[in-house]
C-alpha cells in the first residue's frame, strides 16, 4: 500500500471541515481573520515601459516562487484578454500592470523563467497570459493541489480560509476589468489575490507530501506547464445553451448563421457575445423559421431590437432558409472515439459490461485515495480503454493503453491493477 492509501486509510490523518490536520491530528478551527489590506498596501498600477523596467528588475532580483494571477472581463468583452495581471515575490512585493497599457510582457516572462509560477486553477489564466508573452516553465497549481490533496471546497477563497485561517474579500470577482481607470477597491481586491498564494503553496505541498502525492502533484503540473495551446473548438456554433431542442437539419443552419453573425458582431464591437444576442433569442429563432423581419420581431429577444438590426437578423435566418440540403449540417459533429455511453448496452453488451465494472473500480479508488475521480483518470480514458481493451489483459498492455491515451506515470501505476481487474472481470 503506497503512503498515499496509508493517509487515506486512516480517519486521523484525513482533512475534515475543508482544513488539513495539524501535527496531533486534528483540524485548525478557530475563527479566521479577515484580509482587509496588503501589508505593503495597494500598489500603482503598472502602466509605461519605464515602470514596467523597474518592476522586471525587481522581480528578477527576487527570491523564491512567483505569485501570478490574471483579471480577465469575461461576460463584458469578446474573448478572454487579460485586463490586469498581478505579480508578487518575496523580495520584490506586489505588482499590478496593465496589459492594455502594456501588452507585451515577455521581458518580464524571461526575467522570472526559471522560478516557479504559482497559480490558482492555472488553466484559466495560462492561455491570456500566453497572448501577452507570459510563459511559465514551471507552475504549481493551488486549486489542483487542493484536488490532490482531498480538499471538499477548492476556490482560492475557500483554500486560503481552510489552510491558512484568512478570509479574502471576493466581492469583486465578477466586474469589468475592462474599465479604466480602476477603481482602488478592485485593485485591492487583485492584490490581495496574490498575497497569500505562496503561502498557500508551501502550506499544500507540506501536505501533499505528508500524504505521498507530491510527486503526483508535480507531474500533473510538469503536464499542464508543457501542454500546446488549446486547438480552436470545430463548430462552437454547436455549444449554443439549448441545442437539445433543435432537432431538424434546416433549424441547426439556422443556429449556425445566426449564431456566426453574432460573433463577427460581438468581435467587431469587442463586447462579449451574450450581449449582441441571448442564445436562447437564436433557439427561438430556428425553431420558429421566421419568413420575415415582422415575425422576428415577435419572437422572445427580439422585440427591443432596432429596425436595421432586426433586418439583419432576419437576413441571417433567410441564408439558412435558401441552403440545399446537401449545404445543411448534420444532426450531430462526428464522432471520434466511442460512442456514448448509453448506447453501449444495444452496440456491444460485453464493453458495457467492462464500463461499468471499471467505472465502479476507479471510484472505490478515488474514493481511498481521497480524490476526486476525474483528477484520478479522465473518464474519457477509460471509456477509451474499455471500448477498445488490450488484445491481452495485463499490467503492461493496459499500462501502456493509459499512457497512450495521455495518462501521467502516477495514474498508470494507481489504475491500472483495478482497471485489468474489471477488465477481466467484465469478459468473465
Amino acid at each position: 500500500m503506497t503512503d498515499a492509501h496509508e493517509t487515506a486509510a486512516d480517519p486521523s490523518l484525513r482533512t475534515t471541515g475543508g482544513a488539513p490536520p495539524d501535527d496531533a491530528g486534528s483540524s485548525v478551527t478557530q475563527a479566521p481573520t479577515p484580509l482587509l489590506e496588503p501589508r505593503e498596501g495597494v500598489p500603482p498600477v503598472i502602466a509605461d515601459a519605464a515602470a514596467l523596467a523597474e518592476v522586471t528588475a525587481a522581480f528578477a532580483a527576487g527570491t523564491g516562487p512567483v505569485a501570478v494571477d490574471a483579471e480577465r472581463a469575461s461576460g463584458y468583452r469578446y474573448g478572454q484578454r487579460a485586463y490586469l495581471v498581478q505579480l508578487r515575490r518575496e523580495g520584490a512585493g506586489t505588482a499590478l500592470i496593465d496589459p492594455v497599457a502594456c501588452p507585451d510582457l515577455s521581458g518580464l516572462s524571461a526575467a522570472v523563467s526559471g522560478v516557479e509560477w504559482v497559480l490558482h486553477a492555472a488553466t484559466q489564466d495560462l492561455p491570456c497570459l500566453r497572448d501577452i508573452g507570459m510563459v511559465p516553465a514551471r507552475i504549481f497549481d493551488t486549486e489542483l493541489a487542493g484536488r490532490l490533496a482531498g480538499f471538499p471546497r477548492v476556490g482560492l477563497g475557500a483554500m486560503v480560509e481552510n489552510v491558512l485561517g484568512f478570509v479574502l474579500e471576493k466581492g469583486h470577482s465578477a466586474v469589468d476589468w475592462s474599465t479604466r481607470p480602476l477603481p482602488e477597491p478592485w485593485l485591492r481586491y487583485a492584490a490581495l489575490d496574490v498575497e497569500l498564494l505562496v503561502d498557500l503553496r508551501d502550506a499544500l505541498e507540506k501536505e501533499l507530501d505528508r500524504q505521498g502525492k507530491l510527486e503526483w502533484a508535480r507531474q500533473e503540473f510538469d503536464a499542464i506547464a508543457s501542454a500546446p495551446p488549446a486547438e480552436p473548438r470545430k463548430e462552437p456554433w454547436r455549444r449554443t445553451s439549448g441545442m437539445h431542442k433543435v432537432r431538424r437539419r434546416r433549424q441547426l443552419a439556422v443556429v449556425r448563421e445566426l449564431w456566426q453573425t453574432r460573433d463577427r458582431i460581438a468581435q467587431r464591437r469587442d463586447v462579449s457575445p451574450g450581449k449582441v444576442l441571448g442564445d436562447a433569442a437564436i433557439v427561438e429563432a430556428a425553431l420558429a423559421l421566421p419568413p420575415n423581419a415582422h415575425a422576428l420581431a415577435a419572437l422572445n429577444g427580439f422585440g427591443r431590437v432596432n429596425r436595421r438590426q432586426l433586418e439583419q437578423w432576419q437576413t441571417a435566418v433567410d441564408r439558412a432558409r435558401s441552403l440545399s440540403e446537401s449545404q445543411l449540417p448534420q444532426p450531430g459533429q462526428p464522432v471520434t472515439g466511442p460512442p456514448p455511453p448509453r448506447a453501449w448496452a444495444d452496440k456491444d453488451p460485453a464493453a458495457a459490461a467492462r464500463l461499468s465494472a471499471a467505472r465502479a473500480a476507479v471510484t472505490a479508488l478515488a474514493e481511498r485515495l481521497n480524490m476526486p475521480q476525474e483528477n484520478l483518470i479522465t473518464p474519457d480514458t477509460v471509456r477509451r480503454v474499455c471500448w477498445e481493451p488490450p488484445a491481452t489483459v495485463d499490467a503492461e498492455s493496459v499500462g501502456a493503453a493509459l499512457t497512450g491515451h495521455g495518462a501521467r506515470p502516477w495514474q498508470v501505476e494507481q489504475v491500472t491493477p483495478a482497471l485489468v481487474a474489471a477488465l477481466t472481470e467484465g469478459v468473465s
